[in-house]
């Protein structure tokens, strides 16, 4: 037996076309598996969330399809129900609410659960602080509605938001934007260290503590279920946290990573033998242990997808001559940490996609006009 566990998020962000590039790739494995005669004797068991591309791939004539209620379909006898109802009363009793008040609280907010525990971790998360309180605040939000299925989910992502983020500065709204912004396309999570390299962060630790039950806890801001980055990017965000929209701009965030990117390239941190390596021979090179200690995570991230952000800009001068220097100066030092990252078979295709970027073009003629190479008949 073989579980393939929330199928639907296996293609990473659906804005990012190479992960819906993996994400098909997969479904198309996995009918041709399922179609095979000699697999048969596995049990392919997949959960997913209703998506109609996932329904299509695999129709009822060669599946078998069960249907897990969720939403309105979700009755208070269900097994569920009674999971979430046990989870619940355990973890309110656990922060020193006396019966009668967990009694009344799980009466509450177990059916509005829907039958989905991401929901009910979530609100046993943001109870935890002051729990009295915040479940007065969730009684108030009652008739708050998200969209589609996800009513109550998004309505408590909403009421966790505006609860931890209602009294921001300017100066914090503008940096919120930029971490979340930052976390939602960035092509790999980001730790603290390269967050606080964003223009105007000073700090994260009122993002963090803000959002706290949606967030790991840990050195990588990632966010728990991908529920929660949908809601950034929807509608119901936009209409109920409007002064934090900037969010989803997708424009300003890479611009903003392009230029996080492209900074750290022409900076000294990226220089000729990385990691001081005494000699070409490698042999006895602990290279993982070498990169860790010598290759920032930051250079790591800039290396490998600095093309990626880049293509989503337009030609502005900043990043025409951070381009221009990185092409200019910094080439071999970028094929060289690509190289003991294990990367360099994606160079080719790093230039290849940095070449979509019209401003690439007026970097080369520019570097071909300042440069005479010599070369050996």
């Amino acid at each position: 037996m073989i579980v393939i566990d929330a199928l639907d998020e296996c293609g990473g962000l659906r804005h990012n076309s190479s992960g819906m590039d993996d994400y098909e790739g997969l479904l198309r494995t996995l009918k041709r598996w399922a179609l095979v005669d000699c697999l048969r004797k596995f049990k392919l068991i997949i959960t997913s969330r209703p998506e109609d591309q996932i329904a299509q791939t695999f129709p009822e004539s060669i599946s078998i399809h069960v249907n897990i209620p969720s939403g309105n379909d979700v009755k208070s006898g269900d097994s569920a129900s009674k999971d979430i109802q046990a989870f619940l009363m355990s973890c309110l009793s656990a922060m020193g609410m006396d019966e009668a008040w967990v009694s009344e609280a799980c009466g509450y907010l177990v059916p509005r659960a829907a039958g989905m525990f991401i929901w009910a971790t979530t609100v046993a998360k943001f109870l935890k602080k002051n729990p009295k309180q915040r479940f007065d605040i969730l009684k108030t939000r009652e008739h708050e509605r998200g969209a589609d299925r996800f009513e109550e989910l998004y309505s408590l992502y909403s009421t966790v938001i505006r609860t931890s983020f209602h009294d921001l500065e300017e100066e914090e709204i503008q940096a919120f934007a930029s971490v979340i912004g930052a976390t939602i396309f960035a092509k790999q999570p980001l730790d603290d260290t390269r967050l606080m390299r964003l223009p105007g962060v000073d700090t994260l630790k009122f993002i963090r503590d803000g959002l706290v039950s949606v967030i790991d806890s840990g050195p990588i801001l990632r966010f728990h279920h991908r529920s929660f980055e949908d809601f950034l990017l929807s509608d119901s965000f936009r209409r109920y946290l409007l002064k934090l929209s900037d969010v989803q701009n997708r424009t300003f965030h890479e611009c903003q990573l392009a230029v996080l990117c492209l900074n750290s390239m022409v900076s000294s941190e990226l220089h000729f033998n990385i990691c001081n390596l005494e000699s070409s021979n490698i042999k006895n090179v602990d290279i993982p242990a070498t990169v860790k200690s010598a290759i920032s995570p930051l250079i790591s991230y800039s290396s490998q997808f600095w093309a990626d952000h880049l293509v989503q800009n337009q030609c502005e001068e900043s990043l025409m001559n951070a381009v221009k220097f990185v092409m200019h100066k910094k080439l071999l030092f970028w094929i060289e940490a690509m190289s003991i990252l294990g990367k360099a078979h994606e160079v080719s295709a790093i230039l290849k996609k940095a070449l979509e970027w019209p401003g690439l073009a007026v970097c080369l003629e520019y570097i071909s006009s300042t440069t005479t190479l010599r070369l050996a008949g």
